[in-house]
């Protein structure tokens, strides 16, 4: 009797856990829209102060933090406003995503950063997606031209980072597997395969020197481009060079499964299917799937979580569920990161000026940006909400 009633217990149990992770996404997307509203009525605000800032990236000791175009996180705002628009096929979206991509335009020139993927390819490439506007187009193809300057045929990657040279020499981090997609698009916009095979081969040596046999990523390898060798492999923004920064793993999660997308290439599969078992298998991610910011760090469980990273994971999981086997264990996770994002991460209605989602992590060793709300985490957590309804890209 003991035993059966164990047994029915532990269906319960197992029953509440199921419900409690299905996510309702026409309510999340309700409460996402009312805080971008709030959001950009302060976004609008700030501007008529200073019109140079264009962009909310975060809120910090209590204060609201615009950017200017050139900041990588610039684009993450409107391209928001592009999944608003898809979810909704409301024209007050689509006229509010217009408005602020406008803001970003002049970044396709800009050959100083490797992130245009995350300026340009989210604001312009879900635009000409959902509007196929010619001029979008344009922009996407010029901006991917600019981040093709900063390809080293030696080294066979792009360059992250120009800043710090006492610290390294062509660094290159594992963010930057996200803005291959731009070059992706860029090859399928004008069939001309310099961009993708610049892509390839970026993706291709970040997969031989980025990753530990556990399939963790370091997060800055510095090259030599004399040479091509590997001149050391080091860290920003984890904890210390040999732990695994949490966003870095969501990053490389996230571009490996897109540089499958694009090439299914059976190499890219397996290293997102390892990288995924990396994330999963953690038994230092608390039971809701949110990570701590580094996976290693010895203050665990008392330091701060991050947001960002779970989004972007979820995100990346719901696509890589359709290419891969373990496609029920991923999705299984996927819907308790969104599940956990949607009840416990959330924003109070009208606070943290119309931010989404609350506690994430920036930049913790430079004590910048812990434990609070950022445009990229919210940007991720719709496209994970998008993709959990089948959303194609």
């Amino acid at each position: 009797m003991k035993l059966k009633i164990n047994l029915m217990v532990g269906l319960v149990l197992s029953f509440c856990a199921c419900k409690a992770q299905k996510v309702d996404v026409a309510k999340s997307f309700a409460s996402a829209a009312k805080q971008t509203d709030v959001l950009v009525k302060n976004v609008d605000s700030a501007r008529l102060v200073k019109p140079t800032l264009v962009s909310p990236r975060t809120v910090e000791n209590g204060q609201f933090k615009m950017v200017n175009s050139r900041d990588w996180t610039s684009g993450f705002f409107p391209a928001e406003l592009w999944y608003f628009y898809a979810y909704t096929k409301d024209k007050k979206w689509l006229d509010l995503a217009k408005k602020y991509t406008e803001d970003i335009k002049k970044e396709q020139f800009n050959k100083g950063t490797h992130d245009l993927g995350f300026m340009i390819y989210g604001p312009f490439g879900n635009g000409y997606k959902l509007t196929n506007d010619p001029d979008y187009m344009a922009v996407i193809i010029q901006a991917a031209k600019s981040l093709s300057t900063r390809f080293n045929t030696k080294a066979g990657v792009i360059k992250s980072w120009d800043h710090n040279g006492d610290k390294w020499k062509y660094p290159v981090i594992i963010d930057n597997m996200m803005n291959l997609e731009l070059l992706f698009e860029a090859t399928k916009f004008t069939g001309d395969s310099s961009f993708y095979k610049i892509a390839i081969s970026h993706a291709n040596t970040t997969m031989k020197n980025h990753f530990r046999p556990d399939f963790s990523s370091w997060h800055v390898v510095d090259y030599d481009t004399l040479s091509g060798n590997v001149r050391n492999k080091l860290t920003a923004q984890g904890y210390s060079n040999e732990s695994a920064w949490a966003r870095g793993q969501a990053w490389a999660l996230y571009g490996y499964t897109l540089c499958y997308r694009y090439t299914h290439n059976a190499a890219y599969l397996a290293q997102a299917n390892g990288i995924a078992n990396f994330i999963l298998s953690s038994k230092i991610t608390p039971e809701d799937g949110i990570p701590y910011w580094d996976y290693n760090d010895p203050q665990i469980p008392n330091v701060s979580r991050d947001a960002s990273a779970a989004a972007i994971t979820a995100s990346a999981l719901y696509e890589l569920a359709t290419y891969s086997k373990e496609s029920k264990r991923y999705k299984a996770a996927a819907n308790k990161i969104l599940s956990s994002l949607s009840t416990k991460y959330t924003s109070k209605p009208g606070a943290n000026y119309g931010f989404i989602l609350e506690h994430s992590t920036g930049h913790r060793p430079a004590k910048s940006e812990i434990d609070v709300p950022i445009n990229y985490a919210d940007y991720y957590y719709l496209e994970a909400l998008l993709r959990s309804k089948g959303f194609k890209q």
